[in-house]
C-alpha cells in the first residue's frame, strides 16, 4: 500500500518506519525540516516537508495515499487542536474504502483493569482524545482503526524515564502501587502494520504487551541496575505538584493484557519485558 505516516521520525515512528518498509508498503513521511527528511530518506521512504496542521497539504497528500497513519502529536496543550486538525484534513482527503490508522492511548480508560472496551474515564491530560477518537472512527466509508498504546518502553526512550529521573532523586513515580501497562517500541510497530493488514473498520485496539509492572517494581529495578541505592515512595501530591496534569495521569492504577489484537489479528509482542529491558541496560544512560 502507499502509506502517508506522519510522526516517522518520533519514538513511535522510528521504529514503524522501517517496519512499514520491511513488510512492503511504500511510505511517504510527513516532516518538519530538510533534515528529518535526510533520515527518512535514509530509511527508505519518501519524504514530505510540511506541518501536520497544514490542513491543503495535508488532505492532499491523503487523496493520494491508500492508508494514513499518524503518531503525530506535539505534546502538551497544542496536542489537542493540531491532532484535531490533522484528522479533519485526512477525513477530508481519504476516498471512499481507503484507511486511516489514529493513534490514542490506553488512559482515557481511567485506572482498573481494562481493554478496548471499557467505558472511558480520561484523566484531565487526555480527556479531549474523546471527541477526535470518535471522530475517526465513525467516519463515513473510510477504513478507520484506532491504535491506544500503553507506556512505550526500549532502547531508552519513552515514559521510563520518568521513573530514571525519580530514581535518581530516591524516589518511586508517586507511592509505587500504581501499575503501568507496557510495551515495546518494536513490538508495537508490528502491531500497527498487523492493524494495517487486517483489522476491520471501526475496530480498536490496545497497544500493550500484557506485563503491568507496579512502580516500585520499576523503580527497584532502576535503583538496582544503576547503583543507586534505597528508593522510597514519593506522595501523590508531590508528583503532581511536580508534574501537573501529566502526574495525575501517571499515577492511574491500570493493567491490560492486549488479548484483543493477539487473537483477532495474530500480534505477538516478543521483546523483553520493560524491567528486562531495565536489567539489559537499556535506561543506563
Amino acid at each position: 500500500m502507499k502509506i502517508l505516516l506522519a510522526g516517522s521520525t518520533g519514538y513511535i515512528g522510528s521504529a514503524l518506519l522501517p517496519a512499514l518498509v520491511t513488510a512492503g508498503h511504500s511510505v511517504t513521511a510527513l516532516v518538519r525540516g530538510e533534515d528529518k527528511a535526510s533520515v527518512v530518506r535514509g530509511k527508505g521512504a519518501a519524504a514530505v516537508v510540511g506541518d501536520i496542521t497544514d490542513g491543503p497539504l495535508v488532505t492532499k497528500l491523503a487523496s493520494e495515499a491508500d492508508a494514513v497513519i499518524t503518531v503525530a502529536s506535539p505534546g502538551g496543550a497544542d496536542s489537542k487542536d493540531a491532532e484535531t486538525a490533522f484528522a479533519d484534513a485526512v477525513l477530508e482527503g481519504l476516498g471512499s474504502g481507503k484507511t486511516f490508522v489514529r493513534t490514542g492511548g490506553i488512559w482515557v480508560h481511567g485506572a482498573g483493569v481494562v481493554d478496548e472496551d471499557t467505558p472511558r474515564d480520561a484523566p484531565a491530560l487526555t480527556a479531549w482524545r474523546e471527541a477526535v477518537d470518535t471522530k475517526v472512527l465513525r467516519a463515513p466509508g473510510v477504513r478507520s482503526i484506532l491504535i491506544e498504546p500503553g507506556v512505550v518502553y526500549g532502547h531508552g526512550g519513552g515514559i521510563p524515564n520518568v521513573a530514571v529521573a525519580a530514581a535518581r532523586a530516591g524516589t518511586f513515580v508517586g507511592p509505587g502501587t500504581q501499575h503501568w501497562t507496557t510495551v515495546h517500541v518494536d513490538d508495537l510497530a508490528e502491531l500497527y502494520v498487523a492493524a494495517l493488514e487486517r483489522a476491520e473498520a471501526g475496530s480498536t485496539f490496545l497497544g500493550v504487551s500484557g506485563d503491568n509492572p507496579a512502580t516500585s517494581e520499576i523503580g527497584e529495578a532502576l535503583a538496582g541496575r544503576l547503583g543507586l541505592g534505597t528508593v522510597v515512595p514519593e506522595t501523590s501530591e508531590a508528583l503532581v505538584e511536580r508534574l501537573g496534569a501529566f502526574g495525575e495521569a501517571l499515577l492511574l492504577d491500570q493493567q491490560a493484557s492486549g488479548e484483543k489484537a493477539r487473537t483477532v489479528l495474530s500480534w505477538k509482542p516478543s521483546r523483553p519485558s520493560l524491567l528486562q529491558d531495565i536489567a539489559n541496560g537499556s535506561y543506563d544512560g
